[in-house]
């Protein structure tokens, strides 16, 4: 039974992160995995079931391994780890199917209610901000970064790099390019605000 919950916001996801919710279909989502209609409904009561079912998993599957207090990146003690943390936490977003997925039906769903919308800022604006502040105000104690406000610093930062992410969700072929504007974009933040 498990087996088939988990296939159902598996497919799920994909749909309304294709087809909105809205556009999805439970007739063609249960015909997808082979269920029928009634069949579906043994595992979730209606498709605002599973919409909230394929946020609660997402929501745990994105702290889990990418971003809560639990899970924050470690504090860099140099502005080359700084450099490679970001670009590791940037491949996982940009390739992780799930959180692409996730972050396609945010930004399509983002106005369709209160939850949403606030997993879209938690996600896209405000949780990778504030991780950023408590990483930068660590590296300003031991005098790696310049001693400036850490929320204006983790503001100034992650913006850039998240619209850029952004950007490369809309242009895929242009990954290669845009992964090397973020590297730009970093290393002249690390020269701008460098202690050194």
């Amino acid at each position: 039974m498990e087996n088939t919950k988990e296939k159902i916001l598996d497919a799920a996801l994909i749909s309304f992160a294709e087809n909105g919710y809205k556009g999805t279909n439970l007739r063609d989502l249960a015909g997808s995995l082979g269920l029928s209609k009634s069949a579906l409904y043994k595992h979730y009561k209606s498709k605002e079931d599973i919409y909230n079912a394929v946020l609660d998993r997402m929501e745990a599957y994105y702290i889990a391994n990418f971003d809560s207090a639990d899970n924050a990146p470690f504090t860099p003690k140099s502005t080359d780890e700084l450099l490679s943390m970001t670009m590791e936490m940037l491949d996982f977003t940009m390739h992780d199917k799930k959180i692409i997925l996730t972050r396609q039906l945010l930004l399509t769903e983002q106005f369709r209610d209160q939850r949403t919308r606030r997993l879209a800022t938690l996600h896209f604006l405000t949780g990778t901000r504030d991780n950023f502040a408590k990483i930068f105000a660590e590296m300003i104690k031991l005098g790696i970064l310049k001693d400036e406000d850490p929320d204006m610093l983790s503001f100034a930062y992650t913006s850039p790099i998240t619209t850029l992410l952004h950007y490369c969700d809309r242009e895929p072929k242009k990954e290669e390019e845009i992964i090397g504007q973020i590297e730009e974009f970093i290393r002249h933040f690390i020269k701008t605000y460098s202690n050194k």
